[in-house]
């Protein structure tokens, strides 16, 4: 399933808070077509309700129960940011915005989470110089 093509990859994301990373990624997933603006108002909701931080330097920002009408189609966008974001005091430097129909964003959970677990991978990814590198790294997608 590709998820991940590289028009929903950002190398140096602008944002410099928290709410501006979910605003950053959520408008990614807009302008690819996967989920209407009420799904990136919901991100902000879920947010509010639990903290999207996962650890090494990823947050993974989606929305609630209540938005899966809002999604369109399956996606995964992607915001490396060149300074930490504080994320409720921890650090972020990705910001991974997910929308899944039915259950497929749980496979792409896995995924992601079996990346950021290996900061080797972590690292690679950090120091990656274009958005193939990131696409490749990921393995969620294709062109």
């Amino acid at each position: 399933m590709n998820v991940l093509t590289t028009d929903s990859i950002r190398l140096h994301g602008a944002a410099t808070t928290r709410d501006d990373a979910i605003a950053e990624v959520g408008a990614l997933l807009v302008s690819t077509g996967a989920v209407t603006q009420d799904y990136v108002v919901a991100m902000f909701a879920r947010e509010s309700s639990v903290s999207t931080y996962m650890g090494n330097l990823l947050a993974i920002p989606h929305g609630t129960n209540e938005s899966k009408d809002e999604i369109l189609r399956s996606a995964v966008a992607v915001v490396r940011y060149d300074s930490d974001i504080d994320w409720g005091g921890h650090p972020v430097r990705f910001v991974i915005g997910i929308a899944g129909k039915g259950d497929s964003h749980l496979e792409v959970l896995g995924s992601i989470a079996t990346v950021f677990s290996d900061l080797a991978a972590v690292t690679e990814l950090l120091e990656a110089t274009s958005v193939d590198d990131i696409l490749a790294r990921l393995g969620l997608g294709g062109a």
